[in-house]
């Protein structure tokens, strides 16, 4: 298998890993917190901490930080191997899912569940620290669906 079959290859399931966390960002955006939000700030603080602690799990990591490293994979590819088909959209759609979905969740999304993680879901301060806290983790998330999108296109683009 040649260099560029490599590529190819990892540019599929890139693409694919891509699509996938779009995905479970997107139903986050569109229902998910929603629902929460319907809850009242107390069952919606309780389930967001639930929902934080569990995605922890290797099922949902693997993918989202794996996706991570073929973006980096594909990036030192395109640098290093002369002529690869689709180059400069493989490269785009890896710095978006970079800095869109690991980075925005690094700066933005986890400091937030850290900081629901430390609030009484009963007591005094969970209606206001929800509000807050919804608002600006949809608008985060929502930063984050458009650029696994966008980089899960890129990357098939990259691959026609």
């Amino acid at each position: 298998m040649s260099g560029s079959d490599v590529v190819g290859v990892v540019s599929i399931v890139t693409a694919v890993g891509c699509g996938l966390i779009a995905g479970v960002f997107y139903a986050f955006s569109s229902f998910v917190m929603r629902g929460l939000d319907e809850l009242g700030a107390a069952p919606a603080v309780e389930a967001m901490q639930s929902i934080n602690r569990t995605v922890l799990h290797p099922s949902f990591l693997g993918v989202f930080l794996g996706t991570g490293v073929l973006c980096l994979g594909l990036v030192v590819a395109a640098v290093v191997i002369d002529e690869i088909a689709g180059a400069v959209p493989l490269v785009v759609g890896a710095a978006l899912y970079l800095l869109g979905t690991i980075l925005v969740t690094g700066i933005f999304n986890v400091p937030m569940n850290e900081r629901l993680a430390a609030i009484d879901a009963g007591g005094p301060a969970a209606e206001t620290e929800w509000e807050t806290y919804f608002r600006r983790w949809v608008v985060w998330n929502h930063v984050r669906t458009a650029a696994a999108v966008v980089a899960s296109v890129a990357m098939v683009v990259g691959l026609v």
